[in-house]
């Protein structure tokens, strides 16, 4: 089986080819910073013919036997597969995935594609009564039609396929721009997949540019019904603000800073366990990472000491190497900023425990202990693998500080007691809360989004057909209507 080839192009309409914009975009290896591949961006027009090409074919995909759009997943899912070696060479060598990381992203999208494939047969319509004498009323469900997504370079790769995914299943067509730093897992890769199970030419599209070029062009462009997007806050707004001019629906996963509570009554050992996963998978370089430990003062120490013990024996370095369980960052911006939050923190009386410093764009695991809630690791979002331990001696002092930033995205708690812990978990504003577990999780059946400034709209099961469609009101006088004049 033979790799497949001119991933560093657009894809329009079925076609390979050459953006019509004037720069470039080089993809570059997080850990060494060679330069993978290189694209020719597109530009507007690029992007215009995308959403033409998309308006164009929704008429037809959209109204298909759903059992087509069911056998296109499957056949996906297999492909996806087929090709897992080939795949988790590129999220090792373009996001600085490690092979434990690789592994679970496509096991994820495989998921997706399979819990995808039911879509097409859950778009459900229904009746109602009418209060009008001898009238019928039906509520249809269709598709948007064209649905625009802009993905991430953190899990690019499934994060990417659960909204196309989705969109394509239940009749919609697409168009990704995905981001720079991940072109080809977070958008190319996934079109050749489509691509060679048989998707029709034009209901995925992918355009590769530059955000300052073609970005704000693309999110408003009207020839779209939604904008899904998985990012930063900040950039979210601004998303969601030209979105909303437009009056596209918005689907946005944004930032977190999600709360890991050890109550008194916890088992220590598992919650060092799940807290080390919670916060070191991918060097924290997920919106579900842990990243703030709040820990209940009786225990407080027995729980550093151990946490400590276990994110010592953590290796780091080389994604490549199949024993690395912590790689390195994004770029060495990511570093940047990772080194200042560490660097403030300390400055505001937080001890430095662990870690504290970067060979090349590889940040050493860092833990902070003594953390108060005025200090920047505490209100920040990491996206790094620092985390800060924080004091509590009360049930309510823990559910004011798990409560105490602008996010609210998801989140973990441990407790012998369920009830206690069910009872703690509704009073923490986030989408999402774990009991006995750490905050990463993400199942396809679920209801998978935030409060607050961790985003709007919900993925997964109905929560994103309901997304992802629209609903009509048919009705049907059957017998002559008696108008007043």
């Amino acid at each position: 089986m033979e790799k497949y080839t001119e991933l560093n192009k657009q894809f329009i309409n079925g076609q390979w080819r050459e953006g019509k914009g004037d720069s470039i975009i080089d993809n570059l290896n997080p850990f060494d910073n060679s330069v993978i591949n290189t694209f020719k961006v597109a530009n507007k027009q690029d992007v215009d013919e995308a959403y033409d090409t998309a308006k164009d074919v929704s008429k037809v995909w959209g109204t298909n036997n759903p059992l087509v759009r069911r056998d296109l997943m499957m056949r996906t899912a297999d492909v996806l597969m087929k090709r897992e070696h080939e795949v988790t060479e590129w999220l090792i060598k373009e996001v600085a995935s490690t092979a434990l990381k690789a592994q679970v992203e496509i096991k994820q999208s495989y998921d997706m594609l399979i819990e995808a494939s039911g879509y097409p047969t859950r778009m459900h319509g229904f009746t109602i009564p009418s209060f009008t004498e001898g009238k019928e009323s039906y509520v249809f469900r269709k598709p948007l039609g064209v649905v625009s997504m802009i993905s991430p370079w953190n899990f690019p790769l499934y994060l990417s396929m659960r909204t196309i995914a989705p969109a394509i299943a239940v009749g919609n067509a697409i168009v990704i721009k995905p981001a720079s730093q991940s072109p080809v897992t977070g958008g190319t890769i996934i079109a050749k997949l489509f691509e060679e199970a048989g998707i029709p030419a034009g209901v995925i599209n992918c355009v590769v540019g530059k955000s300052g070029e073609i970005g704000d062009y693309f999110t408003g462009h009207p020839g779209s019904r939604l904008i899904s997007f998985t990012g930063s806050t900040p950039v979210g707004k601004g998303i969601g603000r030209i979105g909303g001019e437009a009056l596209k629906k918005l689907a946005l996963e944004l930032g977190g800073n999600n709360a890991f509570v050890v109550l008194d009554d916890a088992d220590v050992d598992r919650a060092v366990e799940s807290a080390v996963f919670g916060r070191f998978m991918h060097q924290g370089q997920i919106c579900m990472s842990t990243n703030r430990i709040l820990i209940h003062d009786s225990i407080y120490d027995t729980f550093r000491d151990k946490f400590l013990d276990k994110a010592k024996a953590l290796t780091y370095g080389d994604p490549a190497d199949p024993k690395t369980i912590i790689g390195p960052l994004i770029d060495n911006k990511a570093v940047k900023h990772v080194l200042d939050l560490i660097e403030r923190s300390v400055q505001a009386g937080a001890k430095l425990e662990l870690g504290g410093q970067a060979e090349g764009n590889v940040v050493q695991p860092t833990i902070l202990s003594e953390v108060t809630k005025d200090m920047p690791i505490f209100q920040e979002e990491v996206f790094g693998p620092a985390v800060g331990l924080v004091r509590f001696k009360t049930d309510e002092e823990a559910v004011e500080l798990a409560n105490g930033t602008e996010y609210g995205l998801s989140g973990a708690l441990h407790t012998r007691d369920l009830q206690r812990g069910i009872q703690f978990a509704k009073q923490i504003e986030t989408g999402m809360i774990h009991i006995n577990d750490q905050s990463v999780n993400d199942e396809m059946n679920t209801p998978f989004g935030g409060e607050k400034n961790s985003g709007v709209g919900r993925f997964g099961d109905d929560f994103i057909v309901d997304e992802l469609t629209t609903v009509q009101w048919i009705s049907v006088q059957v017998q002559p209507r008696k108008y007043p004049f």
